[in-house]
């Protein structure tokens, strides 16, 4: 970036936030950054996918034969966005189907030999920009680090989503 260029923030939607707000729009961006990072990177082999295809994806690389039921029971996503999500996968022939033995109405995915190289590749590529990451972290730094955020995870998991709680 030229010196004269100074990367702007983006201050759009920020009103005077404060610290859980803070924290929670930099958790935001530095996922984002990750995700941009992983998925630019495997722009660069020939191939391009969304987040959410590298999701789908990665969920039939790890339950192979899986129905899109079952991922939509995993998920919890709107099933035709589902649908959609696949069946972009197949043109691209990352994910293959195959007709269910028990119930010819439902299908049987899984990756394709290409697809296990995409999901494979996306892994090294996320170990990557994981290590870049926390680089300069001691392994106390990270463990603490871990810590914290497994104890945001547990009061989310703990909270009633009707009903927000406030920090007193």
């Amino acid at each position: 970036m030229s010196p004269n260029l100074q990367k702007q923030v983006n201050v759009v939607n920020q009103f005077g936030s404060g610290p859980a707000e803070a924290v929670f729009d930099a958790i935001h961006t530095l996922m984002h950054m990750y995700r941009s990072m992983q998925l630019r990177s495997l722009r660069d082999t020939g191939h391009e996918l969304t987040h959410m295809e590298y999701k789908v994806l990665g969920f039939f690389a790890k339950h192979p034969g899986a129905s899109q039921s079952e991922l939509v029971a995993h998920s919890g996503r709107d099933k035709a966005q589902l649908a959609r999500l696949m069946r972009g996968l197949r043109d691209k022939k990352l994910l293959d189907a195959q007709v269910d033995e028990n119930d010819r109405r439902s299908a049987r995915l899984r990756p394709t030999e290409e697809g296990l190289t995409v999901i494979q590749g996306l892994h090294a590529l996320g170990a990557e920009v994981s290590n870049l990451a926390m680089s300069g972290m001691s392994d106390a730094e990270s463990a603490q680090l871990l810590a914290l955020l497994q104890r945001v995870r547990a009061n989310l998991e703990r909270a009633d989503p009707a009903e927000p709680r406030r920090a007193d």
